[in-house]
């Protein structure tokens, strides 16, 4: 006797998806010029401009926070110290991540516009995982600053020179880039049989899953470069802030200032590399289970373009109160400023 198996209608349209996919990788490889389609989230009528606003909200502040944190870092020539000067690449890196992900998702909500052309999606998907890639390398550069600075206060100015602090700025990105660059050399001559990307953004994987061959050596490489750099860059930031605590500790004996004062200055560092984690961690947590619906998946996909971007400036310019406080004195000489301008402009 045969028993017939019953699927919800979510789980139909999964099944019927993935048919329609397998069969549209079945094809003759593809031409340029190559359009992919971005599935994007499946909202309900009437909804999409309210996730539109959220996600312009949310690009907004993006925008604001990182933007103003970068101009004071800029214009006061007080806050032209490594620290500061680390905070400002991370703060481009928050940026970068951001606009490659939330104008198109905006476009999709709002317009609806799906297509993408090919090299836009490349580009798209080599700046998402540059993002990734410089986030784990700046911190890690903030680590080593903050290990020198505390561990070793009275050469602090020797070791952290003007030219070494930017020869590690430079360097953490090229290492970012040239990993990038590596993984994405693999999509040269690789034909592509499919044109559908389930994901509202581009990346690495989900342009090669459309390829007509197996891409093992690109696969291999992925997994092992995001291993490495995950496991060097922790281990460099573990052995950094453990050898600070254990200094801060065993002189905060005789100064307990000396102690409060070096956990403020690593809290902000230890708070952003934690929210990352996490924020990454809940992208790949998320595809371990099934039952989770695409839009929830989707939707945690880009949380990590969207919540580091966020809190990094908030947690820099609540603890730190040198950037507290000079944003505090250009925001008060603006407003200053602006009444005696507006009383010059009516006199002439």
């Amino acid at each position: 006797m045969l028993e017939f198996i019953e699927f919800t209608t979510e789980e139909t349209v999964l099944i019927y998806r993935a048919v329609l996919l397998w069969m549209e990788n079945q094809t003759t490889p593809l031409k340029q010029p190559i359009v992919f389609e971005l599935e994007g989230i499946n909202v309900q009528p009437g909804t999409g401009t309210f996730l539109f606003l959220l996600a312009l909200l949310a690009y907004i502040v993006v925008l604001l926070g990182n933007g103003v944190v970068i101009c004071v870092i800029m214009t006061d020539r007080n806050l032209h110290r490594p620290m500061f000067v680390i905070i400002c690449h991370l703060m481009v890196c928050d940026l970068l991540g951001a606009t490659m992900v939330l104008p198109r998702l905006m476009m999709n909500l709002l317009m609806g516009i799906k297509k993408i052309a090919y090299i836009p999606a490349i580009a798209q998907a080599f700046c998402a995982h540059t993002y990734g890639a410089a986030m784990l390398t700046i911190l890690s550069v903030m680590a080593y600053d903050r290990y020198i600075a505390v561990c070793e206060p009275l050469r602090y100015l020797s070791i952290m020179t003007s030219a070494r602090l930017h020869c590690c700025c430079t360097l953490a990105w090229i290492v970012a880039l040239l990993l990038i660059s590596v993984l994405f050399s693999f999509h040269m001559n690789v034909p592509l049989c499919g044109r559908t990307i389930n994901q509202l953004y581009c990346s690495n994987r989900d342009i090669l899953n459309l390829a007509c061959i197996p891409t093992p050596i690109s696969d291999i490489y992925g997994l092992a470069m995001t291993w490495s750099l995950s496991t060097v860059t922790f281990i460099l930031i573990a052995f950094s802030y453990i050898r600070i605590l254990s200094v801060a500790i065993k002189q905060g004996r005789t100064d307990t200032s000396l102690r409060i004062k070096a956990f403020q200055t690593c809290a902000p560092h230890i708070v952003v590399y934690v929210l990352f984690q996490i924020a990454s961690l809940i992208v790949i947590v998320s595809y371990r289970f099934p039952s989770l619906s695409q839009n929830i998946k989707k939707f945690f996909s880009i949380l990590i373009f969207i919540i580091p971007p966020i809190m990094n400036p908030i947690v820099y310019g609540l603890v730190s109160k040198d950037l507290r406080v000079s944003f505090i004195k250009h925001f008060s000489n603006r407003l200053t400023t602006l009444p005696s301008r507006a009383v010059a402009g009516v006199i002439r």
